[in-house]
């Protein structure tokens, strides 16, 4: 069975702009959560916005579900990848973000048990 994608996130400059702007373009419940705004598309996957305040300001992750970020984290790099941000626990699981040989941002996702 492979990894899912599970979650994605959405950078921007202005919080409060681009959440209007999303909710009022697909209809998104948008609900301001402290530094995020979590995204809530009806169906699919939910997501979150947030504004870091410093580069990179505009882009979009795909969270993908894995059962050790550490591993998974180490074999994207053995396969050429580069580690973006390392293994990082916050209360509802641990992340970490990779590039991909093209330098796409990807990340992974293990949620807490």
């Amino acid at each position: 069975m492979g990894n899912p994608v599970v979650h994605f996130e959405i950078g921007c400059r202005d919080r409060a702009k681009s959440s209007e702007y999303f909710s009022k373009l697909f209809d998104w419940k948008m609900t301001d959560a402290g530094p995020s705004t979590t995204i809530n598309p009806g169906s699919g996957i939910d997501g979150h916005m947030t504004a870091l305040g410093h580069e990179p300001f505009n882009y979009v992750t795909i969270y993908v579900e894995v059962d050790d970020v550490k591993a998974y984290l180490a074999k994207a790099v053995a396969l050429g990848g580069k580690q973006l941000v390392p293994p990082i626990t916050i209360p509802t699981g641990t992340f970490a973000w990779f590039a991909d040989p093209d330098g796409n941002t990807i990340a992974l996702w293990k949620p807490k048990a």
